[in-house]
């Protein structure tokens, strides 16, 4: 968008201005540049795989977590998979401790998932509410948004659990 609008202008200086067009030539490059490091500079988003680190939504105790296996798909979890993961972080006093290998549901991802009516949803985080084995939800809150496609994987405690449904 930058570098349309720089030449617009561009073509507009040199209409309106004769002999100052190398000035605002120099702008579009200048304009050009920017934008060109602008996407080199953006963070690649894929799958949550192996060796991630994901933050945890739920009151539970632990804060962060490192992805150990996504137990659905070759390449890696997606919205509403289930994971398996290390406590990273975690508070002292919660029913999960440091080190401790537990189950999450992933509620948020950086990657973009497509709807059935054609939009997109897209998080600036990669997040996970702590499940046990069962599929129940370790903590009793969960916090921020969370997709309404956990409905068709078969997450709907945590749904129930979640304050704003996105």
């Amino acid at each position: 968008m930058a570098a349309s609008f720089a030449s617009k202008c561009s073509r507009v200086g040199r209409s309106l201005l004769g002999g100052l067009g190398n000035s605002i030539s120099g702008l579009q490059n200048t304009a050009n540049e920017i934008v060109g490091n602008n996407v080199w500079s953006q963070q690649q988003r894929t799958f949550i795989q192996m060796r991630t680190v994901l933050k945890v939504v739920d009151n539970s105790g632990a804060k962060k977590v490192m992805c150990i296996q996504a137990l659905k798909g070759k390449k890696g979890a997606r919205l509403g998979d289930t994971i398996v993961a290390s406590v990273k972080e975690a508070m002292p006093n919660g029913k999960v401790k440091k080190g401790k290998v537990v189950y999450g549901v992933v509620v948020r991802a950086a990657m973009q998932r497509g709807r059935c009516d054609g939009s997109e949803v897209k998080f600036d985080d990669n997040a996970v509410v702590l499940v046990d084995k069962q599929g129940q939800p370790i903590g009793t809150r969960v916090f921020g948004p969370v997709p309404h496609e956990l409905r068709q994987k078969k997450h709907v405690k945590i749904l129930t659990l979640a304050k704003h449904i996105a």
